[in-house]
């Protein structure tokens, strides 16, 4: 039985993740903060392995990378990891003692797209701390991979979202106001003319290309992958799709980016600014190929899960 640890295993794609590698037969660990309980419920939990441990303070003091390799592990997959520190720390450890490794990035390691959909050879141009940090982590991995031989694969989602995690919305923030006032037929202004792009995710989804990553090893050791939907949507497209489930059409106006800013939250207004600039669409082409990775969710189908479960929690007007 193969021996699974999940760092952040309680989480959004862990809350899928975990019972799929049950079912798969793995013997699996948690190693968790212990402050929350796993997003979804299912009878899987009842067979799997917890360990409460604080992370950050594991590392400042030097001893997490230890932890993790005295629980004896066959793989590792690290799902809350976000400097290149932390995960030097963890691995050194763990060399020659684990069969795979499995790092959550992100399509932000990219920063802008050339091509679309841009694929993982593409040349990385990261901004932002997050992006950047990332795309540090994905580039030390690989190299330890080809350099020392470190069995790493790593995978880059999108922007997860189902059920318990509100979506990016249509303006590229998290503002349920924008829900509402498309449930409404209020007016709801773009910024620019609304043709940037969000990737989202089935958080399922990501949990299916970990498994089949784990599945398919000997293709996947070495190598990055995008996951996310079939395809990307524009701004525009989603808003429209969002109010006619609301049963009518979209009423839709357009700023440039400047005067649109000035119209928002300084926050929400970063948030767009991160999502916009980004314009996250990514091919899948690799992972279908090598992992045989088939996602079941388009990126509507994701996104109306999401809403569907905010809806039931009062949050949004329910949908038709």
């Amino acid at each position: 039985m193969t021996r699974v640890v999940v760092l952040g295993g309680t989480g959004h794609i862990g809350g899928y993740l975990v019972p799929r590698l049950v079912a798969a037969g793995a013997e699996v660990t948690v190693v968790s903060r212990g402050r929350s309980a796993p997003y979804r419920d299912d009878p899987a939990w009842n067979e799997v392995s917890s360990v409460v441990v604080d992370r950050g303070a594991e590392e400042r003091a030097g001893v997490f990378g230890a932890r993790i390799r005295d629980l004896d592990p066959d793989v590792v997959v690290d799902l809350i990891c976000f400097d290149l520190d932390s995960a030097r720390q963890l691995v050194e450890p763990l060399r020659g003692r684990v069969q795979h490794f499995l790092h959550c990035g992100t399509m932000w390691v990219h920063g802008p797209s050339t091509v679309v959909p841009v694929t993982e050879d593409a040349p990385r141009h990261p901004f932002g701390d997050y992006g950047i940090r990332k795309a540090e982590i994905e580039r030390w991995l690989l190299d330890e991979n080809s350099r020392n031989g470190l069995p790493a694969t790593v995978l880059h989602p999108g922007h997860i979202t189902g059920p318990g995690w509100a979506p990016i919305n249509p303006v590229g923030n998290l503002d349920l106001g924008v829900f509402h006032a498309l449930a409404a037929g209020d007016e709801v202004v773009l910024p620019n003319l609304g043709m940037e792009t969000v990737h989202h995710v089935h958080a399922d989804d990501v949990a299916s290309a970990f498994v089949a990553a784990m599945a398919a090893r000997e293709a996947a050791v070495g190598e990055n992958f995008h996951v996310v939907s079939p395809g990307a949507i524009t701004l525009r497209g989603y808003a429209g799709a969002v109010a006619e489930w609301y049963g009518h059409p979209a009423r839709l106006s357009f700023l440039g980016w400047e005067q649109w800013r000035e119209q928002v939250p300084e926050a929400a207004a970063r948030l767009t600014y991160d999502h916009i600039a980004h314009s996250a669409h990514g091919s899948i082409a690799k992972a279908e190929r090598l992992l045989g990775f088939r996602p079941r969710h388009t990126s509507l189908e994701a996104i109306r899960e999401a809403l569907d479960w905010l809806a039931a929690r009062g949050e949004i007007p329910p949908l038709r």
